[in-house]
């Protein structure tokens, strides 16, 4: 798969000449119609496009139903065949996620076999290929199979390419390790949340996840006064400590936490010092970057290693 940011690279160059294509072409029916891949999603949320999400292409109606809806609405143009494996396992997400979109981008399937000169005008050389039309041109590009996660990503800087601003749905598989974790199933919740990482590895959301499924099974059945007691009476207790900054970032003291373990590496070196540093870390990971009170930490505990 491509760079998720949008580039223009091989489309400035001429690598895709749709010129033959700007030809006034008979407007055809708006609603959508099913693909041969799988059924088009139907009842999607109305979005800017009236609600179209996914239309069947070929030559004829490409430059009304591509070039000229990419105008205002982003287009993603799925090209793909009847005998293609591959393509039957990506299209039905294309199709879901722009169910999902509910008209704020537009999935356009076209089928090789049918259309040959258009798959030969986008130098489709195997499928499944998808790209992304926006303003009238190709501004994206990515072949093969990719996993939902970077799929959504991609989509994603194609909204923003066309300076589309959707609400992201969320993600159904993020919201099954949630529920794992809030119901207890730890072990459950890291399956889910580690899966989610394997394709995505830089989501911060399943990232949060994983660090708190460690964190829930760091404190089960400890006692939160015992812990924030033994911290108090040893200054120099590692493990003690370690087991404080837990307890209260469960309890909603994250800054103390973080407070704390600052402190100790401080006062620590060698092994002890670097298991002080990478447990603080892992608390980070908890909140996420952008909370304050880990940027603040993070500066904290910078200067306390150097």
């Amino acid at each position: 798969m491509s760079d998720p940011r949008i580039t223009s690279s091989i489309f400035t160059r001429g690598a895709v000449d749709l010129s033959a294509l700007r030809t006034p072409a008979p407007a055809p029916a708006r609603p959508a119609t099913p693909s041969p891949t799988g059924p088009t999603p139907t009842g999607a949320p109305t979005g800017s496009d009236g609600g179209v999400t996914v239309i069947d292409v070929t030559e004829a109606t490409f430059q009304s139903e591509v070039l000229e809806r990419s105008l205002t609405t982003p287009v993603v143009v799925d090209f793909w065949a009847e005998w293609c494996q591959p393509c039957k396992q990506l299209s039905p997400v294309l199709e879901k996620l722009a169910a999902e979109g509910g008209g704020a981008w537009v999935l356009a399937k076209v089928d090789v076999d049918a259309n040959p000169r258009l798959a030969q005008m986008f130098r489709v050389q195997g499928i499944p290929m998808v790209y992304a039309v926006v303003g009238g041109q190709p501004v994206d590009a990515f072949s093969g199979v990719v996993p939902e996660a970077q799929l959504r990503q991609w989509i994603q800087a194609v909204l923003t390419a066309g300076g589309v601003t959707a609400e992201q749905p969320g993600d159904p598989r993020l919201d099954e390790a949630d529920d794992a974790l809030m119901l207890g199933d730890l072990d459950a919740a890291e399956t889910a949340y580690r899966k989610i990482l394997a394709e995505a590895p830089t989501d911060a959301a399943a990232e949060a996840g994983l660090a708190q499924v460690g964190l829930a099974r760091r404190v089960a059945g400890t006692d939160p006064s015992a812990a924030l007691a033994a911290a108090a009476a040893d200054p120099d207790a590692v493990d003690a400590h370690l087991t404080a900054a837990d307890v209260e970032v469960l309890s909603g003291q994250a800054e103390a936490a973080y407070a704390r373990l600052v402190a100790l590496v401080r006062r620590t070196a060698g092994e002890d010092r670097e298991r002080v540093r990478q447990h603080l870390v892992s608390l980070f990971s908890v909140a996420g970057p952008d909370d304050p009170a880990v940027a603040s930490a993070r500066r904290a505990l910078a200067s306390a290693l150097f």
